[in-house]
């Protein structure tokens, strides 16, 4: 019987969370009131990220935050990746309510 490898750790859901909703929303406040948190636990989230796998993925300035090159790549696969858990939230939860005719 072969043995696979272990699965790579993946980082924090939360974190993935934050990155994806500020890359799409455009800004940390903006992922912040989506995700019922504070700006400053979204830059906190991200952050964490962004040091786990070694490379920025948001510009910061006073104006704002933009996305580097490694975000703008990485950001359609969260959106997917989001999107289709969404999609089975969905359909667990018609599983699960009770069918009425």
């Amino acid at each position: 019987m072969a043995v696979s490898p272990p699965t790579p750790r993946i980082p924090s859901l939360n974190a993935l969370r934050a990155f994806e909703a500020a890359a799409r929303l455009g800004g940390f406040a903006f992922a912040a009131e989506e995700l019922g948190v504070t700006p400053g636990a979204v830059a906190a989230q991200v952050k964490s990220l962004e040091e786990e796998i070694g490379a920025a993925l948001f510009v910061r300035s006073a104006r704002g935050v933009a996305l580097t090159p490694v975000g703008q790549r990485a950001l359609p696969g969260f959106i997917d990746v989001f999107d289709r858990l969404a999609g089975v939230m969905h359909e667990l939860r018609q599983d699960a309510a009770p069918h009425k005719v």
